[in-house]
């Protein structure tokens, strides 16, 4: 999911990306142009990135580029609105920054995105990147349409001198993670954190890793693509899991945004907190290191393993005037090299696509995080990226109803189906 978190250089994943990708911040609309050598027209990279520090290190990447590029920079939100117009007009950017998922995919089969697939083979930049990751940028076509440059990972946190103190483990499958529950809720703790209150995105975290880990990656996808029914004996199985967990949400989640529940985590009021890496970014005090986490077991072994690890990077317009020229900067954003650079020059905590970037200074809990992703068969992204923001709407209404009044799950999946098709049928 998209966040608006203010992000610090004090953390605990020093020396990493950014997590939750500052491009995600909303600033000023600004623009500027810089170039390496000149030669020809040169090509433009429309980007999002409008926050201070990312958008100097991709100035910065551009300006040591040797080839003609014009960098044009808006807020976030500008660019959401104005992406279609880019990529439809009759002279658009050659370049744009944008993440992973649905949109990508949708674009691609309207036939407005370039074909990459050269750059995920052979000596391409990408050839050596995670299966994962390329199918995560491959179109409905099977060609490859994205170049993903950094991506954070979705975990079950929690604080290792906590989990000492009141002397329990990670949990090795989900009866373990049951019983873990109610043992802490037996000690007077709140087993799992959330804050849904003004984030009540965050109802979606459960239900995506839940729907992977019960019916996997693949009709995941193609139920946030309308394929499926959120009303499907599929879906009702997985609110049976999500119900299970019902009993040891804190019970004033409801009153949080996803932020404020940190701060009951961190006093040893709740135990664990299903979220993204981002969250490092709002425990400031304390041991660097006793921020951990683990994966949501598995609960069908038959299922390929998947997790959510929303990634942002780079695709280009099939009318880019110069494809070469495009695909050689792609070449270049892509690199280990500028990966790393990306990494130092921004203070942000997101991790490298690139396997190939020197991880040996990042922090333990970025190295496990890393590893998790390398060893995982498939990656998604979050409900809304995987969908449309309309759609997270739909998901946002049904969730959180569904965790105030759980045994009304059948009315409130069908009027989420409902809902979802007007959606998708808009």
């Amino acid at each position: 999911m998209n966040t608006t978190a203010q992000l610090s250089r004090r953390g605990l994943l020093t020396g990493a990306l950014a997590i939750g990708g500052a491009s995600l911040l909303t600033s000023c609309a600004t623009s500027g142009s810089t170039g390496g050598a000149a030669g020809g027209a040169g090509i433009t990279l429309q980007s999002s990135l409008s926050d201070p520090a990312p958008k100097k290190a991709l100035e910065s990447l551009v300006k040591a580029y040797k080839g003609d590029v014009t960098l044009n920079t808006v807020a976030i939100e500008q660019f959401r609105a104005q992406l279609s117009t880019y990529l439809t007009s009759g002279n658009p950017p050659d370049v744009l920054t944008w993440y992973a998922g649905s949109v990508a995919r949708d674009y691609a089969s309207n036939g407005y995105l370039l074909d990459i697939s050269d750059l995920w083979e052979g000596s391409g930049p990408a050839a050596n990147y995670s299966q994962a990751l390329k199918d995560l940028s491959t179109g409905d076509d099977g060609k490859q349409i994205f170049m993903p440059t950094n991506y954070y990972w979705w975990g079950v946190f929690y604080l290792k001198s906590s989990f000492k103190k009141w002397g329990v483990s990670e949990p090795q499958s989900w009866d373990d993670f049951i019983s873990l529950c109610e043992k802490l809720k037996a000690q007077g703790i709140n087993p799992l954190a959330n804050g849904i209150g003004s984030t009540p995105w965050m109802a979606s975290g459960w239900f995506d890793i839940l729907n992977l880990r019960v019916n996997g990656a693949e009709f995941h996808k193609e139920l946030l693509a309308g394929k499926h029914s959120f009303d499907s004996t599929e879906v009702k199985n997985v609110m049976k899991y999500y119900a299970q967990l019902i009993p040891f949400f804190d019970p004033n989640m409801t009153s949080y945004a996803w932020q404020d529940a940190v701060t009951p985590l961190v006093q040893g009021k709740d135990a664990m907190y299903l979220t993204g890496a981002f969250i490092s970014q709002n425990i400031t005090g304390g041991e660097p290191d006793d921020l951990d986490f683990f994966t949501v077991p598995v609960i069908d072994s038959s299922i390929p393993k998947a997790e959510e690890a929303p990634t942002d990077g780079y695709f280009a317009s099939a009318k880019t005037k110069d494809v070469k020229a495009t695909k050689k900067f792609l070449s270049y954003l892509a690199s280990a090299e500028s990966q790393q650079k990306f990494i130092e020059d921004s203070n942000s905590s997101n991790l490298p696509t690139s396997p190939d970037v020197d991880t040996s200074k990042f922090s333990p809990l970025v190295q496990k995080g890393l590893k998790m992703l390398g060893e995982t068969e498939q990656i998604t992204q979050f409900f809304n990226r995987d969908s449309s923001d309309a759609l997270q709407t739909t998901a946002d209404t049904a969730l959180t109803k569904f965790l105030a009044k759980p045994d009304d799950v059948d009315s409130i999946l069908k009027d989420w189906e409902t809902a979802a098709k007007k959606v998708l049928d808009s």
